[in-house]
Order: structure tokens, then C-alpha cells, then sequence
């Protein structure tokens, strides 16, 4: 006997995110405190039990409600830290290093940038008498 395959219900796929109701606010919640991709990931391990960075990188190229939402938050985050940095620019006793270092680590701080220029360059400074 031949199996009938059911057809296909059309329209738009649905979401491949097993993600509790209203994540989108506990998400941009949690970056709005300062916390990283770490904290989200870990999140979203503890609602799933299982999630890997592999699902995480997929989601953010294969889910666009997810990318704006991690894109949205990491803004948030990166404001939070600056926020703190400015609020205590006149405390002594904050610890400017371990700041300093967070911001060079998480949002790609230098101490100088190096322009990479490859090719020849000719500059004239200056004028010719003629």
C-alpha cells in the first residue's frame, strides 16, 4: 500500500526557536544590565537544557528576529558599561583597570590604532618653484 505524503501546509516557515514566551524582553533585559553573549547563551542552555555556539551562530544568521534582538542587546550592554565608566570617573575607588580591560576585551578596545596600508604611495608636500 502507498503512503500518502501530507502536503505541505505553505506559507512561511515557522521558527526553529525553542525559546520560552517573551524572550525577546528577558534577552534585551539581560543585556541592558551589562551582561554578554555568555550570559544570554547560558540562558537559553538553562530554558533548553541543550544549545551549543554552533545553534547560536546559526540562529543569528538563520533567524532575523534573533539577530536584531542580539544586535539590539549587545548595544545595550556596551551603553551599561560606558554608562558605568562615566558615572565613575570621580571615584577612587573604582577600579578603572578592570574596566578599561572589559571594554578592550568585549567591545574591541585599542590602546592605538594601526593604519595597514599595502601598496605604494607617492605624497608631495609642499610647493615646486617652477
Amino acid at each position: 500500500m502507498e503512503q500518502i505524503k501530507p502536503k505541505h501546509p505553505g506559507g512561511r516557515p515557522k521558527s526553529k526557536l525553542d525559546l520560552p514566551k517573551g524572550w525577546q524582553d528577558q534577552i534585551v533585559s539581560m543585556y541592558s544590565k551589562g551582561m554578554s553573549d555568555v550570559n544570554v547563551r547560558a540562558w537559553i542552555i538553562r530554558q533548553r537544557d541543550v544549545f551549543s555556539v554552533d545553534l547560536w551562530d546559526r540562529w543569528l544568521i538563520e533567524e532575523p528576529e534573533f539577530s536584531a534582538i542580539i544586535k539590539k542587546g549587545r548595544s545595550l550592554s556596551e551603553d551599561w558599561w560606558n554608562e558605568n565608566g562615566r558615572a565613575n570617573l570621580k571615584d577612587k575607588d573604582f577600579n578603572y583597570t578592570g574596566w578599561y580591560m572589559n571594554m578592550k576585551n568585549r567591545f574591541g578596545w585599542a590602546d592605538k590604532n594601526e593604519n595597514k596600508n599595502s601598496g605604494d604611495y607617492n605624497i608631495n608636500i609642499g610647493w615646486k618653484s617652477q
